[in-house]
């Protein structure tokens, strides 16, 4: 299981690929306890290879979505339901470079509707994306550790943060 080194800016090591799953499953089962906190929105950081999208995939696996879990990467945006009725959106801005995209794409309006939402590379959104409620910030130390700094960003990324506060 993940140990935080402080809060409330959480820094986590994940040792393996098992540790970031574990993650994903200790946060998706706070979000079934506290429903509210599944409106947020939640950005993921890190260089290519840091394992950003193996978060999202294990997040949405234990969310309970079911079939192919694809990276948005292409399409910038895919849209997935859990059985239980949650919309969740998986966004990647690695290749978004037009603002004029934002809109076009309908971006405004996921934003404001309810579920819950993950971007990697928000920083190529800025100024467009609302402020993150939590920024989850992942490092790869070796093939397989990971340092993983969650920093929240409102007063719901700090719920989101209760299971590791100490």
């Amino acid at each position: 299981m993940p140990v935080p080194t402080h809060c409330p800016d959480c820094v986590l090591t994940w040792p393996d690929e098992a540790a970031t799953a574990a993650f994903a499953q200790q946060l998706a089962d706070h979000l079934h306890r506290h429903p509210a906190l599944t409106n947020a929105y939640l950005t993921l950081h890190g260089d290519l290879g840091a394992g950003k999208t193996t978060l999202v995939r294990h997040l949405l696996r234990a969310l309970g979505v079911q079939g192919r879990i694809k990276s948005p990467t292409y399409a910038v945006v895919e849209p997935y339901d859990t059985p239980d009725g949650l919309a969740l959106w998986h966004f990647d801005f690695y290749r978004f470079d037009d603002p004029r995209e934002w809109e076009d794409a309908g971006f405004r309006d996921i934003f404001s509707s309810p579920g819950l939402k993950l971007a990697e590379w928000p920083e190529k959104a800025a100024g467009l994306a609302p402020s993150a409620d939590l920024a989850i910030h992942i490092e790869a130390i070796d093939e397989s550790r990971r340092q993983v700094r969650l920093l929240p960003g409102s007063a719901l990324g700090q719920q989101l943060l209760q299971p590791w506060l100490v």
